[in-house]
C-alpha cells in the first residue's frame, strides 16, 4: 500500500512545476527558441537581409520630470509645451502627472491660481464639460481646466478662441479632487 502525500505537498509541488514552466517561458521569450540544426542552415529561399530583433514588450518609460523652475509646495504645473499637467503634492513630489489637449489660446507663463470651480456646464465650443477650473484670461477668453462629459476631445473649430485645457475623463476627477479655489498654478513654457 502506497503512503499517502499530504495535500499541502501536492499543492507545494504543483507550485514549483508551474513556476519552473513560467520561468521556462519567461526565458525562452526573451532570447527566443533555440534552432535545430536544420533550422539553423539557411536555406536557397532565405532572406539575405538580417531580421530585426522584436521585443515582447516595450520597456516603460518613466513620466517626464517636473519642470525646473515651477515653484515650490503643493501645486498644479502646466507646460504649455509639453502639453501636460503635474499635480505635485507639499513635498514638492509630482503625485500624477498627464497629458491634455489646449484649446487655441495659451495661458502666458507664471503664477496664478484657481479662481473658479463649476462642476459641469457646456463649453464654448458647445461641449459639455465637467470639473471647470479657471485659473486666468489672456486677449478676452478664459483659460480653465476642464474634461468632456464622454470623454472625448474634439479638436477646436477653425477660427475660434478657445481657452479650455481639455484632459481625460479621469484626470479631470484627479484634478478636481486636488485642486481647490485658491489652488496655485504654475504656468510653464
Amino acid at each position: 500500500m502506497a503512503a499517502r502525500l499530504p495535500s499541502w505537498a501536492w499543492v507545494s509541488g504543483l507550485t514549483v512545476a508551474a513556476t519552473a514552466a513560467v520561468v521556462a517561458l519567461g526565458v525562452q521569450a526573451e532570447h527566443g527558441p533555440h534552432p535545430t540544426a536544420a533550422a539553423a542552415r539557411p536555406s536557397a529561399s532565405a532572406s539575405a537581409s538580417p531580421r530585426p530583433h522584436v521585443s515582447a514588450a516595450p520597456e516603460p518609460s518613466a513620466p517626464p520630470a517636473l519642470p525646473d523652475g515651477s515653484g515650490t509646495g503643493r501645486r498644479i504645473v502646466y507646460s504649455v509645451g509639453e502639453k501636460r499637467v503635474w499635480l505635485v503634492d507639499a513635498t514638492g513630489h509630482a503625485a500624477r502627472t498627464f497629458t491634455v489637449w489646449p484649446g487655441t489660446v495659451n495661458p502666458r507663463p507664471g503664477r496664478y491660481s484657481v479662481t473658479l470651480r463649476t462642476q459641469s456646464l457646456k463649453g464654448s465650443d458647445g461641449v459639455e464639460i465637467e470639473h471647470v477650473m479657471y485659473f486666468t484670461k489672456v486677449e478676452g477668453v478664459n483659460i480653465a481646466f476642464s474634461n468632456a462629459l464622454d470623454g472625448s476631445s474634439p479638436p477646436p473649430a477653425d477660427g475660434q478662441k478657445l481657452g479650455g485645457i481639455r484632459m481625460r475623463k479621469q484626470d479631470g476627477a484627479a484634478l478636481w479632487s486636488f485642486g481647490d479655489t485658491g489652488a496655485r498654478v504654475t504656468v510653464v513654457s
